[in-house]
């Protein structure tokens, strides 16, 4: 009979026979299509080594039995267990709001969803589990990472102190702390974002990309030591083919920054000329690595420029007029920006020099890109 053949099945699988026990519980179905516990250990027994199979055992009695919840539930576990979380979402909602669903489907179904990006249904089901549990570290988990991703962060500063403060066994996670750190930076709390930043990377070392986000953090909140610190731990640990011009321009726009900020209190003017000095030998190199690109002796320009704040010396000139003939080349009104400030500073420098035909020439030629642009006409204006 179907329950005999369902208990030798049940022996082969506590000898780990998987193959054996499968062949009798699907002699079991033969001999009652309707014995719904075969189906049931058929899927169990394969939901990790051929979960296909188990779902198409599943599936069948489903058409079975449409309204078989230990079918959706178990379909649910196959999925989940095997990274299908859209079908593992579809599977919980079957059953979710039924006496059968536990604490465990409930966050199993939330992070399904999360996973899937539905945050604001994943979030529903959290607090589903929180009016039950209100203890419960996945779901105060799940509320936090949920509100944080709908950018709701009143609500995910509080779902993470219930979260870190007031959960049970709560074990803490990478993914907890790189939250929290986004979490705290969006809310402009950038020591404290750092910090679990640190906490992040300190569980998992590995996660270097890390480091890049407490640069951030640091150049947030006008640190840019700290900044440029954290951006080269980030690209010493890159692979020497993963080293870009573009990782290399960001420590020389961090350079930039340190050398030009306003806090002139915390910043000497000597550190603050060394600073420009190294982004200047850093966009110098970005320039001849990447000569197809303008970006190098612009920033170099930028960097001289902020050398000679007076512009009597027109350190930046020559990398201005360079960066100039190379758009002009390109003929792309997406540059036009970058052309304007080429000839506002080559204008500015004619002006200080008291060339003043060279200098209406340029403010003329800005006029060209853009005719309302208020700085040349009162440049123009002030030549007459």
């Amino acid at each position: 009979s179907a329950a005999v053949s369902v208990l030798q099945g049940d022996i082969a699988v506590a000898k780990k026979d998987a193959g054996k026990a499968c062949q009798l519980y699907e002699q079991a179905i033969y001999f009652d299509p309707n014995y719904k516990e075969a189906y049931l250990k058929f899927a169990d027994v394969y939901k990790g080594a051929s979960p296909q199979l188990a779902i198409e055992k599943l599936e069948q009695l489903k058409n079975l039995d449409p309204s078989c919840v230990a079918a959706d539930k178990k379909l649910a576990e196959v999925y989940y267990l095997n990274n299908k979380f859209d079908k593992a979402a579809e599977a919980y909602a079957h059953f979710i709001n039924t006496p059968e669903a536990t604490e465990d489907d409930l966050t199993k179904y939330s992070f399904a969803l999360f996973l899937n990006h539905d945050f604001e249904k994943s979030l529903q089901i959290a607090l589903m589990g929180l009016q039950k549990n209100p203890r419960d570290a996945a779901f105060n988990r799940l509320a936090m990472y949920n509100y944080t991703d709908l950018k709701r962060y009143d609500e995910a500063m509080k779902a993470a102190d219930a979260f870190f403060k007031e959960s049970d066994k709560a074990d803490f996670s990478y993914l907890d702390y790189m939250y929290f750190g986004h979490l705290l930076n969006a809310v402009k709390k950038y020591d404290q974002a750092v910090e679990a930043y640190m906490k992040a990377i300190t569980l998992d070392p590995a996660k270097t990309d890390l480091w890049r986000v407490v640069s951030s953090s640091y150049e947030l909140n006008n640190e840019f030591t700290k900044a440029i610190e954290a951006y080269k731990k980030y690209s010493e640990s890159l692979s020497a083919d993963k080293r870009t011009p573009d990782v290399q321009f960001q420590i020389g726009k961090l350079y930039y920054e340190k050398g030009t900020q306003s806090d002139t209190l915390t910043v000497s003017l000597d550190e603050r000329k060394a600073a420009l000095v190294s982004a200047d030998s850093i966009f110098t190199e970005i320039a001849k690595a990447a000569p197809d690109s303008y970006l190098g002796n612009f920033w170099r320009a930028r960097t001289n420029s902020a050398l000679d704040p007076e512009t009597t010396q027109g350190l930046a000139k020559p990398y201005y007029e360079e960066v100039a003939a190379f758009l002009i080349d390109k003929n792309d009104p997406r540059y036009n920006s970058a052309l304007i400030e080429c000839y506002s500073y080559l204008g500015y420098y004619y002006l200080v020099a008291n060339k003043l035909p060279e200098s209406k020439e340029y403010w003329n030629k800005i006029l060209a890109i853009d005719p309302a642009n208020a700085t040349a006409k009162r440049a123009l204006d002030g030549i007459k």
